[in-house]
């Protein structure tokens, strides 16, 4: 893990509610459920960037393959998979991938309708 310096803040909040819901290419989105737990799995091309977002809980994400930086309005930070990562409650974060990657959100959720998971997952009062 490395911080990286940020030379401007961005406001991901602002950013987040611009583009909700617009994914310029298929990532190749699995969604997994069992007992509670939901994981969405995602490949991310070597430089694609996730679009930022927030939930009202900590959360784990996990990066299985690859090299991203997520940043927050805070602080960027480097990961080389394998990775485990804690976002906090409230957080907005973005993912960009500095090599193909594979990420994993993972979340406690008791909905199993991928159509409908992310109406339970993202705050939109953040």
């Amino acid at each position: 893990m490395q911080l990286l310096n940020t030379e401007q803040k961005t406001n991901f909040a602002e950013q987040f509610k611009a583009n909700e819901g617009q994914f310029a290419i298929d990532l190749g989105t699995v969604h997994h459920f069992s007992s509670g737990v939901y994981a969405k799995q995602m490949h991310l091309p070597k430089g694609y960037v996730a679009m930022s977002h927030a939930h009202n809980y900590d959360h784990l994400s996990i990066l299985g393959k690859g090299r991203v930086i997520v940043r927050t309005d805070n602080d960027a930070v480097e990961y080389i998979a394998p990775a485990c990562i804690t976002i906090k409650a409230k957080t907005y974060h973005q993912i960009e991938a500095l090599e193909d990657a594979v990420w994993f959100c993972i979340h406690a959720a008791e909905k199993s309708d991928a159509n409908k998971i992310d109406e339970v997952l993202i705050c939109r009062d953040c």
